[in-house]
């Protein structure tokens, strides 16, 4: 696990991946000599090797201590299989040409627009992960997974605008519409990323694109309380509230004449 400013390593960016090579490495063979590939957007958590630095031994090859050319020709073939790829799948003129070389070659992550606030959809995350905003804990889709409509496919989640957070009232006490919450509406993940999700889970990166297409940009749909369960749920705990208190009401008794 290294960082983009570990001082051991120099670092290149090219067609949407960085290139790690540590200083260190040296002509010849040497098992600390190392280049590592990552796609850009999964830096640094997962990496390949492209092989130590004594990869142009072999015959009249040269060899170098930072290899960036055998690097380079590496991205340039994994490039180039994704490319033919999406040229084989049928229904490609379905798919944005300029939107696919920002999300797979540039590394560029979807948005989501919920009330006026930009997220990123992050799946290596698990979450839309609010621009601009560090101290915001983002929305997490594992923690939203009971406000998902599969005949939908979206979720509608109680949000708070002023803090780019989900959150949930108190359904066990409420009694009004909430005034600091409001309800919104987005896309499964998977509609929101095709690529971060068929990257995610090993699927081709065309996978499904034919079909659904490929957005970079979408916006949330701000859906009235008066259309969500919460008004029957209101209702609900009102009638709960009125039975409770005749319940404990202490009966009158009835004054009558004494014997």
């Amino acid at each position: 696990m290294i960082n983009k400013d570990d001082p051991d390593y120099i670092f290149e960016e090219y067609k949407g991946h960085t290139i790690a090579s540590h200083k260190n490495n040296v002509v010849g063979k040497d098992i600390n000599n190392l280049i590592i590939v990552y796609r850009s957007d999964e830096f640094p958590n997962h990496g390949f090797i492209i092989g130590l630095d004594d990869s142009k031994l072999s015959g009249q090859r040269k060899s170098v201590p930072h290899n960036m050319d055998d690097a380079k020709g590496y991205i340039d073939w994994v490039v180039g299989v994704q490319q033919k790829k999406a040229e084989a799948k049928p229904g490609k003129n379905i798919v944005d040409e300029k939107a696919y070389d920002l999300r797979v070659n540039k590394g560029m992550l979807p948005t989501v627009d919920i009330a006026g606030h930009t997220f990123y959809v992050d799946i290596r995350m698990d979450m839309l992960r609010p621009k601009d905003d560090f101290l915001s804990k983002g929305i997490v889709f594992s923690n939203i997974q009971n406000y998902y409509d599969e005949d939908k496919r979206a979720y509608t989640i109680p949000y708070n605008p002023k803090t780019h957070e989900f959150q949930e009232p108190d359904y066990r006490t409420i009694k009004e519409l909430p005034k600091d919450l409001i309800a919104v509406q987005f896309p499964s993940e998977r509609l929101l990323d095709r690529i971060g999700w068929n990257r995610h889970y090993g699927f081709e990166l065309t996978h499904g694109l034919d079909k659904q297409g490929l957005k970079l940009q979408f916006t949330a749909k701000q859906i009235p309380w008066e259309k969500t369960f919460l008004v029957g749920l209101i209702k609900s705990n009102l009638k709960a509230e009125k039975l409770q208190e005749k319940a404990t009401e202490k009966p009158q008794r009835k004054r009558g004449r004494k014997m």
